[in-house]
């Protein structure tokens, strides 16, 4: 069986994977799902969070394993999980990003978005707390983020969702071919994602090739709205 280690995305939190994290263990597998810092029930001061800080939180958590670990990057955490396989590439057996910036080293997440035109995520997110933290305009949440999700889903979610840290989706990565470059990663695309859209997933998986992609019939929240096809997927990684 295998331990996952479950990273949020932007302005969420662990809460977000509620509905996958049973799935998962009533297979047999272990599940690691915590809050970023400044994110979910986690109270540190968000001016102190970086791209770095995130990832070396989350390296520590890994390296904590008793085995190497599936790591899983939803959205923004693809930058995350990246910087932490190039921190402990021995105790990631495979990273897999769903609907995840999967981005070369000097790239940044900001960037990357600017490139996917018809997203609805980068040209609907306010600075707010003198440009600390963002938010996303409320009109467009439900069809940026969780288009095909259940009514419930959507409430809890929009209920439970947090300002995001600036600093680290402007940071550029730092990742090499000998350490980042020698983890084997996945790809699970979401056919109809308004955030980060299908064709920017593609440019993103020909940018960085993946051993592996699989695709949903799912929004920018499969942990939602298709938690019993991503357990499969994640379950056969």
């Amino acid at each position: 069986m295998t331990t996952f280690v479950l990273i949020h995305g932007a302005w969420h939190g662990a809460w977000c994977w509620r509905k996958l994290t049973p799935l998962l263990e009533s297979a047999g597998h272990s599940v690691v799902a915590p809050d970023l810092p400044s994110m979910g029930a986690d109270r540190t001061d968000p001016g102190s969070v970086t791209l770095d800080s995130w990832a070396r939180f989350c390296a520590d958590l890994v390296a904590n394993q008793t085995e190497s670990v599936v790591l899983v990057g939803h959205s923004r955490a693809g930058i995350v999980v990246s910087q932490v396989a190039e921190l402990v590439p021995e105790r990631v057996r495979r990273l897999v990003y769903v609907a995840g910036f999967m981005l070369p080293s000097g790239a940044s997440l900001v960037e990357a978005a600017r490139t996917d035109e018809t997203s609805l995520m980068l040209a609907n997110m306010i600075p707010v707390a003198r440009g600390i933290t963002c938010t996303l305009r409320p009109e467009v949440l439900r069809e940026a983020f969780f288009g095909r999700c259940p009514d419930e889903d959507y409430e809890f979610a929009r209920a439970n969702l947090s300002p995001e840290p600036l600093m680290p989706l402007v940071t550029p990565l730092k990742l090499s071919v000998q350490r980042f470059g020698r983890v084997p990663r996945s790809y699970v695309e979401c056919q109809h994602d308004r955030a980060v859209t299908l064709p920017a997933q593609r440019r993103m998986q020909q940018a960085l090739p993946c051993d592996a992609v699989f695709s949903l019939d799912a929004d920018h929240s499969p942990h939602f709205s298709r938690a019993a096809e991503l357990a499969h997927l994640l379950g056969n990684a």
